[in-house]
């Protein structure tokens, strides 16, 4: 079964690429993320403060992208991005 997963592209007032996604990140999902990540050159801001699970195969696709990625979260994604050490990596704004 597929996990629900939404994701709308966009732009900020500043014209960086910005991708919202909301519901479950997991390995029944993370190709339709990683296209989405994969078709946007550039800097991106990943808005996931409406994702309400990320495993580790959603984690295994934000890494690739983590050099380029700026992340808004809540803290409820906090442990999970500390702990794997993606917030190491790119700024997240939200978790603090």
């Amino acid at each position: 079964m597929t996990t629900p997963l939404t994701l709308v592209p966009g732009r900020r007032p500043d014209g960086t690429p910005h991708l919202a996604v909301s519901g479950e990140i997991d390995m029944s999902n993370i190709d339709a993320l990683a296209d989405a990540l994969s078709t946007t050159a550039g800097p991106l801001v990943l808005d996931l403060t409406d994702v309400e699970y990320l495993d580790s195969a959603g984690l295994s696709v934000l890494f690739a992208h983590a050099d380029r990625l700026e992340l808004i979260a809540t803290p409820l994604l906090a442990p999970v991005l500390r702990v794997s050490g993606l917030s190491d990596l790119t700024t997240v704004h939200g978790i603090d």
